[in-house]
């Protein structure tokens, strides 16, 4: 019996107990990659555990969220992760050099190795074969200090690609098809390998926009082999030492696996506000537009701009439409720019913002009130573009390309044009913009500004928990509901004292005072609580604020692994409908917590309803241990 990609890394990078579907693992990790948005506490956390230098094959600290400057607070947070990083052995790709995905596939990845990222969206590398996870800024700082990586071994699900493209038709509508079939909980625990003979008509950056998003399907990850399709990119890269076949066996075998046609795919769109509210263009209609952004981690690739410059060329952005386009990558934008794609863009009446993740994380470009946004990105969650009433769609750039000059949503394939795009043999390569850092660290005086913040640390777990519930939220609550991103918030990053005044704001504005005033409390939620963003400040503002529990239907991977982290308990209702049994401000007490923690299950007693309901713990050994130190922090201090 042979061996899928997933074995193949997971067998050769194992430091920690056995590859068994479900079981506990810990795993070497060859890369890291942090951003501005996640990086300055990562590297805060890195410096609390005393190492001097990285210990990873390579780390990459990326500046591409906080690019406006309307304040001190993002300057000096990137003065901060520049001399941080060079200090630590940690390799700085400055702003403007472009978004972290995008810079680390063209620069970075590598076949066969291990990625993990402070950011959900580093499944990307799993375009040319990576296994390139998300995770907590905590577990990145721990893999840059030479500690494993925790996961439950996964599913692997084998998505078997057959067919050719049609028309108009991309990778965008590869992965909004397997949300539509699968839903944002359809990856709970599983890793999807692509596969088939259709793979070989996508090129990676068309693979690169499925892996990108297949983190909305809450997967561990997502992956391609590398093949001829992936020497090609490397080639051009100018990385081909770095490139080998690496592929599944022939008689490799899958715990589940799902088949997509090429052939039977049409232009899709996600609509408001789930990535998985998945229909047929030419289902929802034409529908008027007021904005169209094309750019993000997702579709910002040379390949997905050539197309728009074809497609705008000549003709002229509907009167009543604003669009912006933000290039993955100062490589991409240097290379539209020299072979004039820039000129028909911008002739168009587009407008060019920096090489950055811009729009796509709530940082500008928020649509004015009710406006209808078409947008290339990965998310559409209430509230992340910055206008709660706003109505975003997630299309393809040849959708939003073609929508943007029509002034209404429109299905691309109304355009009857050639949209081939002939890839260079040798793309740009100038590295200049990424900083290697320094070869005696000692040397180097790290800058720190005065928004910078110590982040909070917990305190031992003690007998029991106890308080009132805090909040009650609903069924795929994200992080951006619990933790804002937007312009005005983002410079914050490092200050969680003040970043925890808007803790639940699109939500209940009154949460962080009631935290306050009853000192603290558990929350209560349902299910995939936490879902989107790694950001770990969805459990670090929480947790300044008194939060000593969550109990929920069920977690998202990464944001339960942060509230271990932070030695937040998460607890899951044995009988989903005591979800309904409590309500806000009931007064909750859990005896005996460290015992139950072993156990795998405990009774609450709901005081004020003189009632009580059991809940499940669904924790390994590790995970217990750090729980009861209050946090890995303290878990890894203990054992030194």
């Amino acid at each position: 019996m042979g061996n899928n990609l997933v074995e193949k890394i997971l067998s050769s990078h194992i430091v920690e107990g056995q590859l068994r579907k479900g079981s506990y693992i810990g795993i070497k990790i060859d890369e890291t990659l942090t951003q501005d948005s996640t990086g300055t506490m990562a590297y805060l956390q890195l410096e609390a555990m005393g190492i001097d230098k990285v210990k990873t094959k390579r780390s990459v600290a990326f500046i591409d969220h906080n690019m406006l400057q309307q304040g001190f607070e993002n300057a000096d947070d990137h003065e901060f992760i520049k001399t941080v990083a060079s200090k630590h052995g940690v390799y700085f790709s400055k702003p403007g050099n472009g978004v972290c995905h995008q810079v680390f596939l063209e620069r970075f990845a590598v076949p066969g190795e291990t990625l993990i990222g402070s950011d959900s969206h580093t499944p990307t590398a799993g375009a040319v074969g990576m296994l390139a996870m998300g995770a907590g800024g905590l577990d990145v700082a721990l893999a840059m200090a030479g500690g494993a990586y925790y996961i439950n071994v996964p599913k692997v699900c084998k998505v078997n690609v057959i067919g050719n493209f049609k028309h108009m038709v991309t990778g965008k509508d590869v992965i909004l098809e397997v949300l539509r079939r699968l839903t944002v909980k359809g990856g709970v625990s599983r890793i999807f390998e692509y596969g088939g003979e259709g793979i070989k008509n996508l090129s990676v950056p068309q693979r690169a926009t499925i892996t990108n998003m297949g983190a909305e399907l809450g997967a561990t990850t997502s992956i391609f082999p590398s093949d001829e399709r992936t020497l090609e990119f490397f080639k051009a890269q100018g990385r081909q030492q770095d490139w080998f076949e690496f592929k599944a066996d022939e008689d490799a075998v899958y715990d589940e696996e799902i088949t997509i046609d090429l052939n039977t795919l049409e232009p899709l769109a996600a609509m408001p506000h789930s990535p998985d509210n998945v229909k047929k263009v030419n289902e929802i209609g034409k529908i008027k537009v007021d904005q169209v952004a094309i750019g993000s981690c997702t579709n910002s690739s040379y390949e997905d701009l050539m197309k728009v410059a074809k497609i705008l060329k000549g003709k002229k952005v509907h009167p009543d439409v604003s669009l912006v386009i933000a290039p993955g990558s100062r490589q991409v934008m240097e290379m539209i720019a020299r072979n004039g794609a820039l000129a028909d863009i911008i002739s168009s009446g587009a407008r060019i913002l920096e090489n950055g993740c811009g729009p796509c994380i709530g940082m500008g470009q928020a649509p004015g009130t009710n406006g209808v946004s078409l947008r290339t990105f990965n998310r559409n969650f209430y509230g992340r573009s910055g206008t709660l009433s706003a109505k975003v769609y997630l299309v393809s750039p040849e959708t939003a390309a073609v929508s943007a000059i029509k002034g209404v949503l429109t299905d691309p394939r109304e355009l009857k044009m050639d949209l081939s795009v002939n890839m260079p043999e040798r793309f740009i390569i100038d590295d200049s913009m990424i900083l290697k850092p320094a070869e005696d660290g000692t040397k180097v005086e790290v800058k720190r500004g005065p928004n910078i913040k110590p982040f909070p640390i917990n305190k031992e777990l003690g007998e029991k928990i106890e308080g009132k519930i805090l909040i009650k939220v609903e069924d795929n609550i994200t992080t951006d509901h619990i933790m804002p991103s937007n312009s005005k918030l983002l410079p914050f990053r490092s200050n969680i004292p003040y970043l925890s005044q808007f803790c639940f704001n699109t939500v209940d504005t009154e949460f962080p005072k009631r935290a306050k005033s009853l000192g603290g409390g558990l929350i209560i939620a349902g299910e995939n609580y936490g879902q989107g963003s790694s950001r770990e400040h969805a459990a670090l503002a929480p947790l300044y604020l008194g939060v000593r529990g969550v109990i929920a239907k069920s977690f998202a991977r990464i944001h339960k692994a942060n509230l271990i982290n932070n030695g937040i308990v998460p607890l899951e209702f044995k009988n989903e409908a005591d979800y309904n049994k409590v309500d806000l401000l009931d007064e909750l007490v859990i005896d005996d917590i460290k015992e139950a923690l072993t156990k795998g299950s405990v009774k609450v007693k709901n005081i004020s309803k003189n009632s009580e309901f059991e809940v499940l713990i669904d924790l390994t050994e590790k995970e217990i241990q750090v729980i009861k130190a209050g946090g890995r922090l303290n878990y890894v201090k203990s054992l030194s």
